[in-house]
């Protein structure tokens, strides 16, 4: 009893260590362990003795998860590694049998339970280490028809959110982000809805929709808004939309506060919604819609202000924005108006002012921006709309619009939104008119893509179904577009800080190449040459010039080899050049790393050299009597070699190859050998001269005897003819020069023969 209890006791100790240390690691003896601290280490197995079935619960601070890394594994065929979160949401987090050292995992809560499960006595091992991380709230959702932003995501942080004009919010306005195993929102986020009627009391600016808008509203609706303007100001309303149902749906507007007031506005009786608005004789007006069961439409959305006497009320103009003169919209005051792109303004002044002291007024209606069908655009960045978007468009349209750029250009578009019923088309071709190429024909609903033309013209047609049933608020397309350099070119790199760049073209079509290059003094980091692929793409990524704070690597010496001072070339460490055998060195020995100067650190001297040593070459050994060498060279180069054989009949005595070895002087490897004459060999060869001596002899002289006979009697023949039939006789001339040509004239002697003739008879 006495033992147990020191057990508990050491255990309980053990267990409180591991809850209030900043590290902690498991005890080698046992298998189930609950571990805390904001990180630690987890070996499982044991070290001492088998276990198939371990489990660590890892426990850290609230507001804070526990993030799991594999330092070792090894496990075996059979072993399994759970992890498992603990908190609110839990669920297994991971459940590998295979694990690699990297490998991380994240709890969702502040507690994470690591379990090893094996069929084996003796599974394979891991080690673990965790560490605790903050946790955070998602990201809010926003609602629709509204906003949201955050101060923050941890524990503590807050979420506000705000609605579009015309909808109220359903919910908490501001939520704050609560600390927990898993941290989450103080509340359900909000809705922004459309209400059915209310009071607005000192309404200024503001705007109001029916239930549901831009969807469909309910049937069998009654719904009553009452405006009341601050005392002394008057009311004015904007329609943006009416579109209800036939039949009984009604909107109905009147000038006051009770349904007994006169009507400036009835749907029942107005085929057209007014450009200029309504405007109130008093601060109040009456807004009812009623709906029946037999359908319903979009319903309305109206916009309004208020102003004060003297005062125009402040215009307005649906998709564009306006500048005045006068903020406060006084008598005098100007506004003029521009639509946003893709819209075009129809009806009304692009500038009004604001005139009579005596009833303000504004001297022109305003404006309206609406998406068109067809049109003509140069400019070199706009966007094109379906026609009435965002509002759906008419059956049977067939719109065309046409979009230029410069000559030397190209355009990117990007349809961002695509909408449409799947019997209506958009069609975008890669040229001025609508035999030019088509670079896609698309129907019904696609994600956003981008299309290129080759030229500088684009357009674009849209036709839609005479039967076609989408009349969606949102139906439609939006394309957006760019003027672009030329596709077939890669796009034109920039300039680097600290260098320059040099092209091997004048135009980036496929193939050419830039390099860059950095000032002295600088380095350059990533790629030097950059290449335009196929795909009109670079290469690589766009190098930088960095400072030079240490000296280039000198590089290896052929035949050498370097001892270095340091790990990096910095300034002051040196370089040391070592030749190997065979070899001498040219030029300084030791490089040292000078300082930074005005093109950077630098090397004090050049690379050296190893050359080959210059030896003096062997003469040659001489040739023993009856050797022959197999070379008769007078010089030798250290390193060749000269082999020696004997003539026939003599025996070679000493080394046969001879080597000439380097020195000052080199010399051969040894002395020559002696060739000697084999006295066996010798003798027989004599006796079989002999035998071959005399028939030798007894030949030759017969076949010498009848040739000398014939030569005789030829010569003979010719002596006789040449004396007895043609004799003739030769004479011979013999010049001969005098030798007083330099005696002058006067003392010149006379001229004597200097001529003879000789007779010879042969």
């Amino acid at each position: 009893g006495e033992n147990q209890r020191r057990r508990r006791s050491s255990d309980e100790e053990e267990t409180t260590t591991f809850i209030t240390t900043t590290t902690t690691v498991e005890s080698p003896g046992r298998c189930q362990l609950d571990l805390g601290g904001p990180e630690g280490y987890v070996e499982a197995p044991p070290t001492s003795g088998p276990a198939s079935d371990c489990s660590y619960t890892v426990t850290v601070a609230m507001g804070y998860g526990v993030e799991v890394q594999v330092m070792k594994a090894n496990l075996l065929d059979g072993d399994q590694m759970t992890f498992e979160d603990l908190g609110g949401g839990g669920g297994a987090l991971a459940n590998e049998t295979v694990l690699m050292r990297g490998l991380v995992v994240r709890s969702r809560s502040n507690q994470i339970r690591i379990r090893l499960h094996s069929w084996r006595p003796h599974p394979g091992s891991v080690l673990l280490r965790y560490q605790a991380f903050a946790l955070s709230c998602v990201f809010p959702r926003r609602p629709a028809h509204g906003d949201v932003s955050v101060s923050g995501l941890h524990s503590g942080a807050k979420a506000f959110f705000s609605c579009l004009p015309g909808y109220r919010l359903q919910g908490l306005r501001v939520l704050t982000c609560r600390n927990a195993s898993t941290p989450y929102w103080s509340g359900k986020e909000p809705q922004c809805l459309a209400s059915c009627g209310g009071v607005i009391s000192n309404a200024t600016v503001g705007r109001i929709v029916s239930p549901g808008f831009p969807s469909n509203y309910s049937d069998n609706l009654t719904c009553h808004w009452l405006l009341e303007a601050p005392r002394g100001h008057r009311l004015h309303l904007h329609f943006e939309k009416v579109a209800l149902a036939e039949d009984d749906d009604r909107l109905l507007i009147r000038n006051g506060n009770s349904a007994a007031a006169a009507a400036l506005y009835d749907s029942y009786q107005v085929e057209y919604l007014p450009n200029e608005g309504l405007l109130a004789s008093s601060g109040s007006l009456l807004l009812e819609m009623t709906t029946d069961a037999s359908g319903t439409s979009t319903g309305f959305a109206v916009r309004y202000q208020a102003f004060a006497a003297g005062h125009c009320y402040q215009p307005f103009v649906k998709y564009g924005n306006l500048t005045s003169s006068d903020a406060t919209w006084a008598v005098g005051a100007v506004v003029e108006f521009a639509c946003r792109p893709g819209y075009t303004l129809e009806q009304g002044s692009i500038t009004i002012e604001c005139v009579d002291a005596a009833n303000p007024q504004w001297n022109e209606t305003e404006p309206a921006c609406r998406a068109v069908c067809s049109g003509e655009t140069s400019e070199s960045a706009g966007v094109v709309l379906s026609p009435n978007w965002p509002e759906a468009y008419d059956r049977g349209q067939d719109c065309i619009w046409g979009i230029h750029v410069d000559e030397d250009k190209r355009i990117m578009l990007e349809v961002q939104v695509l909408n449409i019923g799947t019997n209506d088309l958009v069609t975008f071709y890669d040229g001025d008119d609508l035999t030019a190429k088509v670079l896609g024909q698309y129907g019904g609903s696609r994600a956003s893509f981008k299309l290129y033309t080759s030229t500088a013209d684009a357009t674009i047609q849209f036709q839609s179904d005479p039967a076609t049933n989408v009349f969606g608020y949102g139906s439609g397309f939006v394309v957006h577009f760019f003027e672009v350099p030329r596709n077939d070119t890669c796009p034109e790199l920039p300039e680097i800080s600290s260098g320059w760049r040099s092209a091997s073209r004048a135009e980036l079509v496929q193939g050419a190449a830039v390099t860059y290059q950095c000032y002295p003094g600088y380095q350059l980091l990533g790629p030097e040459r950059l290449v335009c692929q196929w795909d009109l793409s670079w290469s690589g990524d766009l190098p930088s010039c960095q400072r030079v704070v240490t000296c280039l690597d000198p590089g290896q010496v052929e035949n050498g080899r370097r001892l270095l001072s340091g790990p990096r070339f910095t300034a002051g460490s040196s370089v040391q050049y070592v030749c190997n055998e065979g070899f001498r060195l040219s030029g300084n020995s030791l490089l040292s790393c000078l300082g930074p100067g005005a093109s950077g650190p630098r090397w004090s001297q050049k690379l050296p050299r190893c050359l080959p040593e210059a030896w003096e070459p062997c003469g040659h050994p001489g040739t023993p009597t009856y050797g022959i060498p197999s070379s008769t060279r007078l010089r030798f180069q250290p390193g060749e070699s000269l082999r020696y054989s004997c003539l026939p009949g003599h025996q070679l005595l000493g080394e046969p190859l001879l080597r000439c070895v380097p020195g000052h002087p080199s010399r051969w490897s040894g002395l020559p050998p002696v060739c000697k004459a084999n006295p066996a060999q010798t003798r027989e060869r004599g006796f079989a001269a002999a035998s071959s001596a005399d028939v030798t002899m007894e030949t030759a002289q017969a076949a010498t005897f009848i040739p000398v006979s014939l030569l005789v009697i030829l010569v003979l023949g010719i002596y006789l003819h040449y004396t007895k039939v043609q004799r003739k006789s030769s004479r011979l001339c013999l010049s001969f020069r005098s030798p007083y040509q330099n005696i002058n004239q006067e003392s010149k002697p006379e001229p004597s023969e200097d001529t003879r003739e000789y007779e010879v008879s042969i």
